[in-house]
């Protein structure tokens, strides 16, 4: 499966009803009337959301019978886990530097004191 953006996934979860389509689907799968039912618009307008979330592969549809029922897909879990996990990462390691920086500053400053 290709690599998405995370910027993707989560500008797809910037919409409060999208991210609560995502939270529903992490439960179990559903059919779009299930998943619309909570909310009030139009069939057409949650039709759009749904579409913004397959687009950025938060979510993928099949058809069962007459029914189109929606899964989330993992990966796009994963995708963000990670995106996550770097930027922590990252901060520590920034954040460690800093600390190292500032308990030099004081044992110079202790120093020129004595």
């Amino acid at each position: 499966m290709p690599k998405y953006s995370a910027a993707s996934l989560f500008f797809a979860l910037g919409d409060p009803t999208r991210l609560r389509v995502v939270s529903r689907l992490c439960e179990k799968p559903a059919s779009v009337s299930e998943l619309a039912a909570p909310f009030r618009m139009a069939l057409p307008s949650f039709l759009q959301h749904l579409k913004v979330l397959e687009d950025s592969r938060w979510i993928s549809s099949s058809k069962v019978g007459r029914v189109r029922i929606c899964r989330i897909n993992p990966a796009a879990l994963t995708q963000v886990s990670g995106w996550l996990e770097y930027q922590r990462e990252s901060w520590e390691k920034r954040l460690d530097r800093m600390d190292e920086y500032l308990l030099k500053l004081k044992s110079e400053e202790e120093n020129a004191e004595s």
